[in-house]
C-alpha cells in the first residue's frame, strides 16, 4: 500500500516521467526554475504565468532525486514553501521525492477510538541521543509495554537553524532534516501501528518562523494587513488572498494524514489564529479531516491548544465535521502544580489563592477558567472526556527558567501521585517523555538562531526571567548547543532502581486505567460529578457513570495523615497507593501522599 496526497502546491511527479511544480508569488513579476547541476551553476528553466498569482513549469527530467529553488524576479532564490523535503534546510535546496516509493507495511491498521488514547509526548532531537526517527523508534516496544497507546511528536516542519523546538517552522510539509527522511519518518510511523500505537502531530497554524520564511517576497497575500499575533503579522484566513492561504493549511493537515497515516494532529496555539470570516478556519479544517477520515474509515483525531478555554469547539468523540476531540487543560496542570509547590508567579497567580478548590473545580467540570473568563462554578461544565490532562509538556517544563520538571520541585512521594492523579481520571492523560521515569534532567528552550535573531531571543530571554539572577544563577543561553544537549533524556537513569520503580507504577495505573475506566468511557454522565474537601490537603471526588454507577476518588495531596469516615461499604478498590488499611471500611486516616479509586456498580439503595 502507497499514498499520495494530491494538492495544488509544489511538485507533481507524473507517472510517464518528468514533474510539474507550481508556485503560488502573486507579488512576483518573474519567477525562474533552478535546478541544481553536478557544476557550480544551475539550469535555469522560466516559468509561465497562470491565473490568481499561480506561476508553472514542465521539468520534463525531473526524477526523485532532483534539487530545485525558484528564484523571484532574477534577484532572490527562495525554497518550495510546499516542498516534502529540504535536506539542506529553508535556504537550501528542496529535493522532490516520490510518496508512492514507501510501501506500508500495517496496512490493517485503521487507528484507535479516542477513549483508548493514553499520550506520550515526544520532541524527537531530544528523546534519544542520536536524535532520529530511527533512534525513537527502538523505543516504541518499552512505551507500548508500558501501557502508552499514543505518540505526539513536536512540529516536525523545517524550521531555521540544525535544533530548536519545533515551534518556528517555515516548510510545513517538509520534515526537518536533523530527524531523518521522509520516508524514516514513514517507518516510524508504521513501527509505532505495527505496535498499536496510534501517532499524533503537533501542527503550527498561527505564525510562520522567522529565520527561512521568503513568503514576504513573492506572497505577502499569506499575511493579514489588519490583524497581528504575538509573532508579527498574523497568517491571513480572511483578507484579499486568503483562500488559497486557507487551502494550503486545510491541505497541510491533510497532507499529514493521509500521506504520512498519522492518526491526528494537535493544533497549537489556537487563541492566536485570527478569522473574522465565516466558516472559520478551524472548522474547515476539521471538516476536511473529518471527510478524509470517513472515506478511509479510520479514526483520526484532533486537539487544539486554546487559551481561551472555548468549549464550543469542542464535541463527543468521535467528534462531528467542524469540531475537536479535545484541548489540553492548563487549568488541571496550573491547580495541582501551585497546589503541590506553592509557585504564584506569572500564570499560576490566579490559581494561588485557593489551588485545592479550583483542582476540585477541574476534576469534576473541565476548565476552571471556561472561556478565558474569571474563575466560575456557574458555566456549563466541560466534558472531561474532552479534555487532555498532565502534570508537565513541552511548555510548563520548558518555558520555566531552568526547566525544572515537577519531579526536580517537589518530594518523590509528590511527584509519584500527581503523576498517578494525571493517568487515573476520566479525561485523556499525556505525559511528557521521561516523566514517565521521573526523569531529572531538565527540559530547556533551546533554538539555533544566529546573528541578530540570536541576541533578540538572549535578550528577551534575561528580560522574562530577570528575577532568576538575583539568586545567583545563571540563566542557561537558549542559543548554545549545550543547552540543547542537556535537554536530552538519559537512558542510563532510566534503568536505575528509583526510575524503574516509577515506570512499573506507571504500568500499573495504566493497566488499571486500560481495566476500569476505558470500559466504561461513553457511559459517563457529564454534569453529574461531584466533589468535597477532606482536610486541608484532601479530596473526594466522584465520577458518575450510566445507571447509578460511579468512580470515587480519595486522595491526600499533603504530607499530613487526614482522619475521616469511610467511604460506602458495597465498592470495588481498583487501585490505591500508599494507602494504609486494605479494608476500605476502615477508620484509618488516610495515609500522607495517598490515594484509592472506589468502583460503585449500582446506585445505593435506601
Amino acid at each position: 500500500m502507497t499514498g499520495t496526497h494530491d494538492m495544488p502546491f509544489g511538485v507533481h511527479l507524473r507517472a510517464g516521467g518528468g514533474a510539474e511544480l507550481r508556485l503560488w508569488a502573486p507579488a512576483a513579476n518573474s519567477v525562474q526554475l533552478l535546478l541544481e547541476t553536478d557544476t557550480a551553476g544551475a539550469l535555469v528553466q522560466t516559468a509561465e504565468r497562470a491565473d490568481a498569482g499561480w506561476w508553472r513549469a514542465d521539468c520534463a527530467d525531473a526524477t526523485a532525486e532532483t534539487r530545485y529553488r525558484w528564484e523571484i524576479n532574477g534577484e532572490i532564490a527562495v525554497p518550495d514553501p510546499a516542498a516534502r523535503w529540504a535536506p539542506d534546510g529553508p535556504h537550501g535546496w528542496c529535493t522532490v521525492t516520490d510518496p508512492e516509493a514507501y510501501v506500508w507495511r500495517t496496512t490493517h491498521w485503521k487507528g484507535r477510538p479516542w477513549q483508548e488514547m493514553v499520550v506520550y509526548e515526544m520532541h524527537v532531537g531530544t528523546f534519544t541521543i542520536e536524535g532520529t526517527y530511527a533512534a525513537a523508534q527502538t523505543h516504541l516496544p518499552r512505551l507500548a509495554a508500558l501501557g502508552f497507546t499514543a505518540v505526539e511528536l513536536m512540529p516536525l516542519s523545517t524550521f531555521g537553524g540544525a535544533w530548536g523546538w519545533g515551534y518556528d517552522g517555515v516548510l510545513p510539509f517538509a520534515p526537518h532534516p536533523s530527524y531523518g527522511s521522509p520516508d524514516e519518518l514513514k517507518y516510524f510511523v508504521d513501527a509505532a501501528h505495527a505496535l498499536g500505537i496510534s501517532v499524533l502531530l503537533d501542527v503550527v497554524y498561527n505564525h510562520f518562523g522567522p529565520d527561512g520564511n521568503y513568503l514576504h517576497a513573492y506572497a505577502p497575500g499569506f499575511f493579514s494587513p489588519t490583524h497581528d499575533s504575538p509573532w508579527g503579522r498574523a497568517i491571513n484566513f480572511d483578507q484579499v488572498g486568503s483562500a488559497t492561504v486557507r487551502e494550503f493549511f486545510i491541505h497541510n493537515a491533510l497532507y499529514w494524514v493521509e500521506e504520512f497515516r498519522l492518526d491526528g494532529l494537535r493544533l497549537d496555539a489556537v487563541h492566536a489564529i485570527v478569522d473574522d470570516g465565516q466558516p472559520h478556519i478551524l472548522e474547515d479544517i476539521s471538516q476536511a479531516v473529518r471527510g478524509f477520515a470517513r472515506s478511509q474509515d479510520r479514526h483520526v483525531h484532533l486537539v487544539m491548544e486554546n487559551e481561551r478555554n472555548q468549549s464550543e469547539w469542542l464535541a463527543p468523540p468521535p467528534a462531528p465535521p467542524g469540531r475537536y476531540e479535545a484541548q489540553w487543560n492548563d487549568d488541571f496542570h496550573h491547580a495541582l502544580h501551585v497546589a503541590l509547590t506553592g509557585e504564584s508567579h506569572i500564570y499560576y497567580e490566579r490559581f494561588a489563592q485557593a489551588p485545592m478548590d479550583i483542582l476540585c473545580q477541574v476534576l469534576t467540570h473541565g476548565f476552571a477558567f471556561p472561556n478565558g473568563g474569571p474563575l466560575s462554578q456557574s458555566s456549563p461544565p466541560t466534558p472531561l472526556s474532552q479534555l487532555v490532562v498532565f502534570t508537565g509538556n513541552h511548555d510548563q517544563i520548558g518555558n520555566r527558567a531552568f526547566g525544572e520538571r515537577l519531579a526536580s520541585l517537589v518530594s518523590p512521594e509528590a511527584a509519584e501521585l500527581a503523576l498517578l492523579l494525571s493517568l487515573l481520571t476520566p479525561a485523556t492523560p499525556m505525559v511528557f517523555m521521561g516523566d514517565e521515569f521521573g526523569a531529572k534532567s531538565p527540559f530547556l528552550y533551546f533554538a539555533n538562531w544566529e546573528g541578530e535573531l540570536r541576541e533578540a531571543v538572549r535578550s528577551g530571554r534575561q528580560r522574562e526571567f530577570s528575577h532568576t539572577m538575583a539568586e545567583g544563577r545563571a540563566l542557561p543561553d537558549p542559543c548554545d548547543v549545550a543547552t540543547m544537549e542537556s535537554s536530552r533524556l538519559s537512558w542510563i537513569e532510566a534503568e536505575l532502581p528509583p526510575a524503574r520503580q516509577r515506570s512499573a507504577l506507571l504500568r500499573l495505573a495504566l493497566h488499571a486505567r486500560s481495566q476500569w475506566l476505558t470500559p466504561r468511557a461513553r457511559q459517563l454522565q457529564e454534569g453529574q460529578h461531584t466533589s468535597e474537601r477532606v482536610g486541608e490537603n484532601g479530596l473526594r471526588i466522584q465520577w458518575s457513570y450510566g445507571e447509578g454507577a460511579y468512580c470515587c476518588l480519595d486522595i491526600n495531596l499533603g504530607a499530613s495523615s487526614i482522619r475521616t469516615p469511610p467511604p460506602r461499604p458495597d465498592g470495588s478498590t481498583w487501585f490505591q497507593h500508599r494507602w494504609l488499611d486494605d479494608n476500605q471500611n476502615s477508620t484509618a486516616p488516610w495515609a500522607p501522599w495517598s490515594a484509592r479509586w472506589i468502583c460503585y456498580d449500582t446506585v445505593q439503595q435506601p
